[in-house]
């Protein structure tokens, strides 16, 4: 609860929050706001500009850009958020059960962290796709199975630190069980940490699952995405050259909020809660005429150390010396 006070007292966290309200209202209610049946075709209406009736123009098939890009939020946020908390799941515990649970249980869940980071993402999710039938959750769980790694690594840090730490080592030599140990002093301090790779996550899965749309793995047209509409877009730039710009600038839109929350959290985390207030500019009051000053310390001089500074003989002390003796 401190650090959401902390990022709520920034700024771009507000914006980023707003942004991101936006989309989950279109995510929910997209549907409902589209001024028209976004998979209605209208032949005579093909590759239509900007009009009253239709306020982002027409596609090749006479369908109303902008319904498409209100309806396609739902599957391209969904399916974004599905990848990352199947990821979640297939990370975070891992992470924190090869920290706690042994040598063998953190050795065999490092080689398979290891095993997963090496795969490209399009490629897997192509074979999952091809061996488990070309769906929305099949293409989002190959997905998952792929960002699981990121929360492995970031968890495992962060449990590493915190396991190390003088008040659990108390709380084991006092004989608090594991269980209570990650209720009270492990999770509370992990959670801010998730909460930032989360949000990088759902930009980044949001991007990767526009690709997967693009090449028309996920979900099948005439459904409509923004990748997909990104796909359908390229083969008519002769004639909309400005087409692809409308869903790319809501993924643009969408990752840049994410990537402002999540740079708003890490920066909220470790900071104290006073240092997030915006510094007072109201200069300080000029002194009173008549008031009395304080004046300029003087630097006091070294006090002495009992031990006799070396003095140099004058020259003639010098010759008198050599001559008596």
């Amino acid at each position: 609860m401190r650090t959401l006070r902390r990022t709520w007292r920034l700024p771009t966290a507000k914006t980023a929050l707003a942004v991101l309200a936006v989309i989950a209202l279109l995510a929910v209610a997209g549907d409902a706001l589209a001024p028209h049946d976004p998979l209605g075709q209208h032949p005579d209406d093909m590759l239509q500009g900007p009009s009253g009736a239709h306020l982002l123009g027409t596609d090749y098939l006479g369908r109303d850009v902008l319904s498409r890009v209100l309806a396609g939020t739902r599957l391209s946020v969904v399916g974004a958020l599905e990848a990352v908390g199947s990821a979640l799941v297939l990370g975070v515990i891992p992470g924190v059960a090869s920290v706690w649970l042994g040598r063998t249980v953190e050795w065999s869940a490092q080689r398979a962290a290891d095993t997963l980071m090496v795969m490209p993402f399009t490629v897997f999710a192509i074979a999952v796709v091809g061996a488990l039938g070309n769906g929305m959750h099949q293409a989002m769980l190959a997905l998952g199975v792929l960002f699981a790694p990121l929360y492995f690594r970031v968890t495992r840090a962060a449990a590493l630190g915190l396991k190390q730490a003088q008040y659990v080592e108390a709380a084991e030599l006092m004989g608090a069980s594991r269980r209570w140990i990650l209720r009270t002093h492990i999770w509370g301090k992990i959670l801010p940490t998730v909460a930032v790779t989360t949000a990088q996550a759902v930009g980044q899965a949001l991007l990767v699952v526009a690709s997967l749309t693009f090449l028309g793995l996920g979900v099948q047209p005439p459904a409509p995405t923004w990748g997909g509409m990104l796909a359908s877009d390229l083969g008519f730039l002769a004639q909309q050259p400005w087409a692809p710009l409308i869903p790319g600038a809501a993924i643009m839109i969408t990752v840049g909020a994410l990537n402002l929350l999540a740079d708003a959290v890490r920066d909220s985390a470790g900071a104290p809660l006073d240092s997030l207030a915006p510094a007072s500019t109201t200069p300080a009051p000029p002194p009173q005429e008549g008031a009395p000053t304080t004046p300029p310390r003087v630097p006091e001089a070294p006090e002495p150390t009992g031990v006799p500074l070396p003095v140099t003989p004058s020259p003639k002390e010098a010759d008198h010396r050599v001559t008596t003796g």
